[in-house]
């Protein structure tokens, strides 16, 4: 079979040429994009007079037809025809024979592929915020449930201050609200319009790209045809904020992984979404959330490969630039792999609410409220440090908690101490007086979920 693009050549294509050029394996998916793209590219050719008004309606009708049947499986893709702008291209011209060479009048491959990762990009782009709303729906509905849950807060992986279940998870909430943002922000980039940069220079055909550009559904038209077919940096975006958002992730499936333990025992994975050992019977393992842990290193490579790949390309379009849909195609399959099972498997999750209480009581989490009831005394806070300091290494030595001592021996720190000090340093205490904008209590935690419900809708 002939290439379309074969006039000026002799011989045949190598098959292993043939084999190695061809991107068809993997950018088929994107048939539906490139018949919508030819679908708008058409009907601007028949409305300008480019070519034949029949012609362009006979044209839209068979790319019509043909999207109907790839979705039924009746389409079978043609490696020798290289990708999938030639393929259907092929499949057009095998159908209503030369009406249908006239499709590609006004444009290349390279603005055409431009156009087609664009708008998958953008779809992509809002399917995986839907998957991320999702998942904030399940943290909110579990903190709603969990304001008063107080486990221990860390610094260094040290116990350092108590706070609720509520405030630790609806800090993943606002990591994940930023994760949507800079999808907005990528999806904004991506939505330009590049058909009608031809390959490089655009064209000497009177296109009206902006009827194109509003068939398509994009904001606005690039205005330069060198950028235009040669930029990538939409696709370098996109993998950047999914780095970012499976960084999210995978800290999130660190905590999972250590609260599992047995250790901690601050939680416990539904047998759904937990495995076993091969020789160990007692085993329960956190597969999915090391998974996911893994998987983040996977799409941090794809943002390197693709970084790595543009580099040194010099303007306009180079054939390296074809790798660029393998990193992003893989990239956008793990993440939605990760998000939908991420979030069944917290939301099955038992949590055990008395161990968490139990490993705030100990580490001294109440220190510094203990400092701060000195301060309320009057006491300099860098001296109430101090004083405090010297009551933990007295209590580490008899190996008890604050709780523990005596009003006695509080006094012997202080005399400025009183009965009250144990309802300052009680657990629930040190959570509800943090009662400032972020802050754990469950007065601002209350606000805070209602807050995030409307921003939700």
């Amino acid at each position: 079979m002939s290439k379309l693009w074969g006039g000026r050549f002799q011989k045949s294509t190598d098959t292993m040429v043939d084999d190695f050029n061809s991107s068809i394996r993997f950018d088929q998916r994107l048939y539906k994009q490139d018949i919508e793209g030819s679908i708008a590219h058409v009907k601007m050719l028949g409305k300008q007079e480019i070519i034949p008004e029949n012609d362009a309606k006979l044209i839209e009708k068979t790319l019509c037809e043909i999207l109907t049947d790839i979705e039924a499986g009746k389409v079978e893709f043609d490696i020798a025809a290289e990708d999938i702008h030639m393929n259907i291209e092929q499949i057009l011209i095998s159908r209503i024979g030369d009406v249908g060479k006239r499709l590609h009048t006004g444009r290349s491959r390279n603005d055409q592929v431009a156009l087609d990762m664009r708008m998958y990009v953008r779809d992509e782009i809002r399917a995986i915020q839907e998957m991320i709303s999702s998942l904030q729906l399940v943290l909110i509905n579990i903190s709603k449930e969990n304001m008063e849950t107080i486990l221990p807060g860390y610094t260094h992986l040290q116990k350092a201050q108590p706070i609720t279940l509520a405030h630790h998870l609806m800090a993943y909430f606002e990591m994940l609200k930023r994760d949507k943002a800079r999808l907005d922000d990528t999806y904004k980039r991506t939505n330009i319009l590049p058909l009608g940069s031809g390959a490089l220079a655009a064209t000497t055909y009177p296109l009206d790209r902006e009827f194109v550009a509003q068939e398509l559904g994009f904001a606005s038209v690039s205005l330069n045809s060198l950028d235009a077919v040669s930029d990538r940096d939409f696709c370098i975006e996109l993998l950047n904020s999914l780095s970012i958002l499976m960084m999210h992730l995978s800290r999130f499936s660190e905590e999972i992984i250590i609260w599992c333990s047995h250790e901690f025992q601050f939680v416990e994975l539904d047998d759904a979404f937990s495995t076993g050992s091969s020789i160990m019977p007692q085993k329960k393992n956190p597969d999915i959330a090391e998974l996911v842990r893994g998987k983040t290193g996977r799409i941090y490579g794809s943002l390197v490969a693709l970084l790595t790949t543009m580099k040194s390309l010099p303007l306009a379009y180079n054939k390296d630039m074809q790798e660029d849909k393998e990193p992003v195609f893989d990239a956008i399959d793990n993440v939605k792999m990760c998000l939908p099972v991420f979030a069944d498997m917290i939301k099955t999750m038992k949590i055990r609410k008395e161990n968490m209480y139990q490993g705030a009581k100990g580490g001294f989490t109440n220190a510094t409220d203990l400092a701060d009831y000195l301060v309320k005394k009057g006491i300099p806070f860098r001296d109430a440090h101090s004083i405090v300091g010297k009551v933990v290494f007295s209590c580490i030595q008899r190996n008890i908690g604050l709780d523990d001592m005596t009003l006695e021996e509080y006094k012997q720190a202080s005399e400025l101490i009183e009965e009250d000090v144990f309802t300052a340093i009680s657990l629930e205490e040190c959570v509800n007086r943090r009662n400032v904008i972020g802050g754990p209590s469950k007065e601002m935690m209350t606000k805070i979920i209602t807050l995030n419900e409307e921003y939700l809708k």
